[in-house]
């Protein structure tokens, strides 16, 4: 009963379909690279949105100690 070679190629394109969305998914690297918004105004290096205040400290302490932490980063101001 049922199932005739119509509903046979409707489940097959539906199925195809659902393969062809989670294949489209790929790679998060355009996404990141889109979140790379912060960035140290001494040396240009570019950090992600998600990234901490102490990660900012970091880096500006690691990297530039002469300079001061808001010549690097001025979005830390308050």
């Amino acid at each position: 009963m049922g199932g005739g070679n119509g509903q046979k190629a409707k489940m097959a394109r539906e199925k195809n379909l659902e393969k062809q969305k989670a294949a489209a998914k790929g790679s998060q690297l355009e996404t990141n690279k889109k979140a790379m918004n912060i960035q140290c105004k001494v040396c240009m290096q570019t950090f992600m949105c998600t990234t901490s205040e102490v990660k900012c400290r970091e880096h500006a302490e690691a990297r530039h100690p002469k300079s001061d932490v808001y010549a690097c980063f001025p979005h830390l101001k308050k």
